[in-house]
């Protein structure tokens, strides 16, 4: 599985998630440096899609 690539500013990607996915809290988009298998585990649950859906949303936004 490839890792998940993060370009420019998190905190930004992250807003932009919370208004697509309003059901997600700041400790879900909580990003720590080594662990964006983690976030995607988190991020997968609340909206109900898969990791590689989850990666395409961010690389696109």
């Amino acid at each position: 599985m490839e890792n998940l690539s993060i370009k420019g500013n998190w905190d930004e990607l992250a807003g932009k998630l919370k208004q697509d996915f309003a059901n997600l809290t700041d400790d879900d988009l909580l990003l720590k440096e080594g662990k964006e298998e983690e976030l995607l585990g988190r991020l997968q649950q609340k909206p109900g899609k898969t990791k590689e859906e989850i990666r395409k949303l961010i690389e696109k936004l």
